[in-house]
């Protein structure tokens, strides 16, 4: 993720202060300091730098923070609000109109991702919103640029107005708006063509696509990769075009990320959505608070939620969840399961969602999610006897020779996969051997927000008890 870097020097600064009982101005300044390098280091813009400072120093100075209980903690909250408040304090939603058709006008320059951002976003809006999107193709300046609006459309199963590259931009969003109504459209996005740099020719262009298109929202493409120079290009369009919000695109990027801490702040333009995957369906409404908590680790529950809402039927989780709580979970119930998770999008993704595993996350970068498609291969080597009776696999090696060679992997991975669905089983017992306690203190603490603490303290064994051992 493009804040990897400044979450890491972020969170180092604010463990100078968690751990003390007492807090005075030195250790204030001290942790500051480390704040300003991790900000000025992200390329966030120094006028937003040095007010972000200076507003967490006026509250984390104030006497019920240094005389309070838990000062550290009060401070990394002070730290939080102000982060949230920085990229923008709340989500804002694009501007639909309440029936008939809403037009977005997306622009940008060249190279920022704009074309796949609008493709994109009709998938996004389609599953979110239930919205009949159709896109039309008004680049005709970039090489190939129709061509990859088309293959975008063809991938996404949405309708490309075009009329190739040899008629004027504005001609072509005349009739296309005219065919999308002629279509039953309701969510029209006109891709408009951009520049390696701002110049009069192009905004003309746009001002005229404008005032024809009438649009009810102009939302710009910036390149998470951009930083600084982000801000200057946000208020060269918005002077000429009045953009009503961003689309932050390249977030997964190895980027630094100060463009999404430097633009709202010094334009007031809101970031609406944010890419963050090659994928066509990476990309989700930006919101402040969550991505906050993402950079100070402490995960994002909220999204993983609707990540899994989005992609997973409540029926076939409701089945899986009963399945999985059953003794008789076996191959096709994990091929199932996995099959769900890879419809979530990748691995590394889903766990950067999940609290406390933020120190984790040089290692989550190296999830292969081409592992599940091993694990597939040998699965899908098997009989469907054999998938449905695991037992037949472990008492036979000749069984395991044969998958492993019929799956082109080796014995040993067989055996992993064996020790694996033990694994998940046997942490399904358990589940279902929590005290009602345990279930209860999980339920209050999801409720108060405190996920990093989640852990039960026992489940019931025969007769007897013993301890909890996992945690999620």
């Amino acid at each position: 993720m493009a804040f990897d870097s400044l979450s890491s020097r972020l969170q180092m600064g604010l463990r100078r202060i968690t751990g003390k009982g007492k807090l005075n101005e030195e250790d204030i300044d001290e942790m500051l300091r480390e704040v300003r390098l991790s900000l000025l280091e992200a390329d966030v813009n120094y006028k937003v730098v040095k007010k972000f400072l200076a507003n967490i120093k006026e509250q984390a100075l104030g006497e019920k923070i240094l005389k309070g209980l838990n000062p550290g903690q009060q401070v990394v909250k002070i730290v939080r609000e102000e982060l949230k408040r920085t990229l923008g304090d709340e989500a804002v939603e694009l501007n639909f109109k309440p029936s008939g058709m809403t037009v977005v006008m997306a622009v940008g320059l060249q190279g920022a991702g704009k074309t796949t951002a609008v493709g994109k976003m009709a998938l996004f809006y389609r599953k979110k919103l239930k919205k009949k999107p159709m896109l039309i193709a008004a680049d005709i300046y970039r090489p190939a640029a129709v061509e990859q609006l088309k293959t975008l459309g063809k991938q996404i199963d949405v309708p490309v107005f075009d009329m190739g590259t040899k008629v004027s931009a504005e001609k072509i969003v005349t009739e296309g708006l005219k065919h999308a109504k002629e279509e039953g459209a309701n969510f029209v996005i006109i891709d408009t063509a951009g520049r390696l740099q701002i110049n009069e020719d192009l905004m003309k262009e746009l001002q005229n696509i404008k005032e024809i298109a009438k649009p009810d929202e102009i939302l710009l493409t910036v390149d998470a990769m951009a930083g600084q120079d982000a801000v200057n290009v946000a208020l060269a369009f918005h002077k000429d075009l009045d953009i009503t919000g961003i689309i932050l695109t390249k977030l997964d990027g190895d980027t630094r990320g100060g463009a999404a801490l430097s633009i709202k702040e010094m334009t007031g333009i809101p970031i609406k959505i944010m890419s963050n995957g090659e994928k066509l369906d990476a990309m989700e409404i930006f919101y402040p608070d969550r991505l906050a908590d993402r950079i100070l680790g402490m995960g994002d529950v909220l999204s993983l939620i609707d990540t899994v809402t989005e992609n997973i039927d409540e029926d076939e989780m409701k089945s899986m969840a009963e399945k999985m709580m059953s003794s008789s979970f076996n191959y096709n119930d994990m091929l199932k399961q996995f099959k769900m998770i890879k419809r979530m999008g990748s691995l590394s993704k889903i766990l950067g969602f999940i609290p406390g595993l933020g120190q984790m996350k040089k290692a989550m970068s190296q999830v292969d999610d081409r592992a599940f498609d091993k694990i597939e291969a040998i699965i899908y080597s098997m009989t469907e006897q054999e998938r449905k009776h695991p037992e037949l696999i472990d008492k036979d090696f000749k069984r395991r020779e044969r998958i492993a060679k019929g799956s082109g992997r080796s014995i040993q991975e067989v055996n992993k996969l064996r020790q694996s669905l033990e694994q998940m089983k046997a942490s399904m017992k358990q589940m279902r051997n929590m005290s009602e306690t345990d279930v209860k203190r999980m339920e209050s603490q999801i409720k108060t927000g405190n996920y990093q603490s989640i852990a039960p303290t026992t489940y019931k064994k025969g007769k007897g008890k013993g301890k909890g051992n996992f945690r999620f």
